[in-house]
């Protein structure tokens, strides 16, 4: 099937870019454009038409990439024309009039890309990244991982386990040759680095997924302590109803931030306190949730209810933010408790030390996200994966211990198939390679 779709922004624009990858390509640009296919990767002027009335549609560049040399490995081109939403719907129509033609799915494009191996599966992620980066520390890490960083390092841990199976298979398949004592010794050494190295990687404190995802702030307190007044604050703009009332936020509104660069995710949450009403109790139930999974919490309460009662021993810990509001009204009676936990006395109202909040949150970002090397793991799925390929490797230091290679093997097999699935190889039959070109069997 060929494939076409909007590859530019929706929307009115000055010029919108419509892509087209398949065996039918060329089929689409002589119908549309009525005239040959235009020279390789040269942009080229040309009527659009209606396909079965001869209409003009609009008048466009034309850039043709002929397969494998094109970003999918297709026969793929890209009609530039102005991007009007009638122009736009006038070419897919006219398109879907094409037999064995049909609308792109999400990443289609890219998931040809790497299907034909134009890609690794870690840079076709790292394009997805980019698209969706909102702060420039996002856009950096995008950039990094799709320059290839994070591939090659998987790929040579990948390389290291290769070597190291041909050497267990040479073993299980030729057991009256004895392999030399310095081989058996370096399997048992290149082993255990490898896993040491990976779960270095492993100990890093999660900051790609949080740079990816952003980092998770929830502001938490007794009911009508200024949490909602404090979101919209920090937001510059109205997100959650403030209102005098306890108990108006009821679920966890959430909305996303750019300080200083840096992409923060915060949330209000429902005023903790006793309560008969269901709906509250679920409210607060999720607000407590929030807190646990938060990388920050800004707890506020006021000067009337400073006892640590409850939720707020709970949250008295390294990644919790004391603030007191509305100090305006006086902090005579502050517990001895609270006050060496040295928190911030704000007002909302008056708009007093808030930039002093705002200075600790960015201080706890930045060392949030300070790291020594490079960033590596940016989504769950490469954790989980490294994580079973330390325990394989484990497993396989335990068999090893007692030479027993043919329960060995399958554990490095295992090992090396979950760094393969981080960057989307898997080939049983380079380890046949590796044996052949490394023991010259048949000599």
């Amino acid at each position: 099937m060929t494939i076409y779709a909007l590859s530019s922004g929706p929307g009115m624009s000055g010029i919108a870019v419509i892509r087209v990858s398949g065996p039918e390509t060329k089929i689409v640009i002589r119908e549309i454009t009525k005239a040959e296919i235009p020279s390789p990767r040269m942009a080229t002027l040309r009527k659009l038409n209606k396909i079965n009335t001869n209409e003009l549609i609009d008048e466009g560049i034309i850039i043709w990439f002929p397969g494998p040399d094109s970003y999918t490995g297709e026969d793929m081109a890209e009609f530039h024309v102005h991007g009007s939403r009638a122009v736009i719907e006038a070419i897919h129509n006219s398109i879907s009039k094409i037999k064995n033609c049909r609308i792109a799915d999400p990443g289609e494009f890219t998931k040809i890309a790497f299907q034909n191996g134009k890609i690794n599966l870690l840079k076709a992620e790292s394009i997805a990244d980019l698209i969706s980066s909102e702060t420039e520390i996002q856009r950096q890490q995008a950039i990094k991982i799709m320059c290839g960083k994070s591939s090659e390092k998987f790929n040579g841990l990948r390389e290291k386990l290769l070597k190291i199976l041909s050497n267990v298979e040479a073993k299980i398949d030729f057991p009256e040759e004895n392999l030399p004592d310095n081989i058996l010794r370096d399997i048992k050494n290149s082993s255990k680095k490898i896993k040491e190295e990976i779960q270095k990687l492993l100990n890093d404190q999660k900051v790609g997924e949080t740079i990816r995802e952003g980092f998770k702030i929830a502001i938490v307190g007794p009911a009508n302590a200024g949490k909602s007044s404090l979101l919209n604050y920090l937001s510059k703009r109205d997100v959650a109803i403030v209102s005098e009332i306890a108990g108006t936020t009821r679920d966890v509104i959430e909305t996303h931030l750019n300080i200083d660069g840096l992409p923060v995710i915060i949330s209000d949450t429902a005023g903790i306190r006793e309560s008969k009403d269901e709906i509250e109790k679920k409210g607060i139930k999720l607000a407590l949730k929030s807190a646990e999974k938060a990388d920050l919490n800004i707890v506020i309460i006021e000067p009337k209810n400073v006892d640590f009662t409850g939720f707020l021993n709970d949250l008295v810990n390294e990644k919790a933010i004391f603030v007191v509001n509305k100090s305006d009204l006086g902090i005579e009676n502050m517990s001895p408790r609270l006050k060496k936990l040295n928190p911030i006395l704000i007002s909302l109202k008056n708009e007093k030390n808030i930039e002093e909040l705002i200075s600790k949150i960015k201080t706890k970002l930045k060392n949030k996200f300070i790291t020594s090397g490079d960033i590596l793991i940016t989504r769950e799925r490469h954790r989980q994966h490294l994580e079973q390929c330390v325990q394989h490797l484990a497993n396989f230091e335990n068999k090893n211990n007692t030479e027993d290679f043919d329960k060995g093997a399958e554990d490095l097999r295992l090992a090396t198939r979950h760094l393969g699935i981080i960057v989307g190889k898997v080939d049983v039959e380079e380890i046949l390679g590796s044996i052949f070109n490394d023991f010259c069997i048949g000599k």
